[in-house]
């Protein structure tokens, strides 16, 4: 074989065997009559560790720094360290959604293959240098999600998520592709290296400027980024709540790491002309994902509305454009994945007319009824608030000084600001839970789903951890800070 070839494979070791995975998972729902949930969840599961597996032998065996396939493709500490956070967001979704699946009377089979499917697509982008190849992970992971909103077919809500979804997605790619192309016409390339290359004696021409514009665009609707985040509320709400929980956390970093890679690599060179749009934009998504979430009843929507937020927290380590930005982005993505996907295991673990937990109501005398449930909401929510000494306080404060460092002061007061409005309505919550005992026929009891309370519990220990102790993880973080051309000011 020849020796280019087999690098490359070798490169590629692990979304190949995630693919593979996903197959096996696929072709054993439809042999065994599709009713199989444990030994499909299993399955799904061992598909993910032995892709981590598969990653480590990849990252042992590649050279440094090496591009792969004609350099449209890279493993560094970057593209390693989003990977882990999708794998590991991979191995919790089948624990989310065992217990939720067979409760519902819906096949599995397709379903885990789907999340499978839908990780081998975010891989792909984290490791893109060519816009090309990260638009082709983005578009498997996005076809997958289409589906997976929409898997509850006896649904009218799911219809109707998977529906905008696809229509609003579709749109965003279209947006996004106009200004690959402006982008590419103005360069001459659509590798990233190339493109930062030419920057630095092309023209800032009307036409540039528009497709770098598009560009962001596409990329802040990938975040739910106000005002491409219309689509987050109603999608979160009808789509089934494990799915929910997975589109939450793994597209959003996903959507984060081709962020980064590209404004702060291929087009660092325009930073003067994005920094104000992206900087408008993040405001804007703090201030109004905080203010929409305090009206709503709907905890599904009051969590969607609360990940608006936290894209525009996000959004700070990118304005930030130094090594400290990224940092605190990539420690930022670890902390709000084990938060969010704890709070919603608990929205699983209450059902309540039809889908799990959905009114702020269902949570009344829940520390009553079960006192440990109730606490362990109450760290997530904690978390999701930025309380010490949560794992949320920390991902909060990384980021914010990581803006403060940059002169992004401003933007910081209105994160400060609205940091504190979250806390009303997750404290709505908690005071729900503790405050009130729940009348007859009000209040949801906790299910009996052992699966889903080990990804609770795996979430819990992570946002301890890391609340107290997070160092190790901000140090991973910082090692592949500097593989996308920033340098501490």
């Amino acid at each position: 074989m020849n020796m280019d070839l087999r690098a490359d494979l070798l490169a590629l070791l692990p979304e190949l065997t995630l693919t593979a995975g996903a197959l096996v998972v696929l072709l054993a729902g439809v042999g065994g009559g599709g009713r199989r949930h444990g030994g499909l969840a299993v399955t799904a599961l061992a598909s993910v560790g032995l892709t981590a597996i598969a990653l480590k032998i990849a990252v042992d065996v590649s050279e440094a720094g090496r591009l792969f396939f004609s350099g449209m493709f890279v493993l560094d500490p970057f593209a390693v360290f989003f990977k882990v956070l999708f794998l590991l967001t991979a191995a919790l979704a089948p624990l989310l959604s065992r217990d939720y699946l067979e409760r519902h009377d819906y096949r599995p089979g397709e379903y885990h293959s789907l999340v499978l499917f839908a990780t081998v697509g975010m891989m792909v982008m984290a490791s893109g240098t060519n816009l090309a190849s990260i638009y082709v992970g983005l578009e498997l992971m996005a076809l997958s999600t289409y589906v997976l909103a929409g898997y509850f077919r006896r649904e009218v809500k799911s219809h109707e998520a998977a529906s905008k979804y696809f229509v609003l997605g579709a749109l965003s790619s279209g947006v996004l592709v106009y200004g690959l192309s402006l982008l590419f016409g103005e360069l001459g390339s659509l590798d990233l290296a190339a493109m930062a290359a030419a920057l630095g004696g092309a023209e800032r021409t009307p036409t540039l400027l528009t497709g770098m514009a598009l560009l962001a665009c596409g990329f802040l609707f990938k975040v739910a980024a106000v005002p491409f985040h219309m689509w987050t509320p109603d999608v979160y709400e009808g789509a089934p709540t494990p799915i929910t929980a997975f589109l939450s956390v793994g597209p959003k970093a996903a959507a984060f790491a081709i962020f980064l890679r590209v404004f702060l690599g291929g087009l660092e060179g325009l930073t003067p002309y994005w920094v104000w749009l992206v900087g408008g934009s993040a405001a804007l998504t703090m201030i109004w994902g905080n203010l929409a979430a305090l009206t709503q009843d709907n905890v599904k929507r009051m969590l969607a509305y609360s990940s608006i937020a936290h894209a525009g927290y996000a959004l700070l380590g990118l304005l930030a454009g130094s090594e400290l930005g990224v940092q605190s982005v990539l420690f930022y993505m670890l902390v709000y994945l084990v938060s969010n996907l704890g709070a919603f295991g608990f929205v699983i673990l209450l059902e309540s007319r039809g889908y799990a937990g959905e009114t702020v109501a269902d949570y009344a005398g829940l520390a009553r009824r079960q006192p440990l449930a109730a606490f362990g909401m109450l760290v997530f929510l904690l978390s999701l608030g930025g309380i010490p000494p949560t794992a949320g306080f920390m991902g909060k404060l990384y980021v914010f000084a990581a803006a403060v460092n940059a002169g992004f002061v401003w933007l910081v007061v209105v994160a400060v600001v609205m940091s504190a409005v979250s806390l009303y309505y997750y404290l709505r919550i908690a005071m729900q839970m503790y405050l009130r005992e729940g009348q007859e026929g009000e209040g949801a009891e906790v299910l009996a789903a052992p699966w889903t309370a080990r990804a609770i519990g795996v979430c819990g220990v992570f946002v301890g951890i890391i609340g107290v102790y997070p160092a190790p993880f901000a140090a991973a973080a910082r090692t592949t800070a500097a593989l996308i051309g920033v340098t501490l000011p």
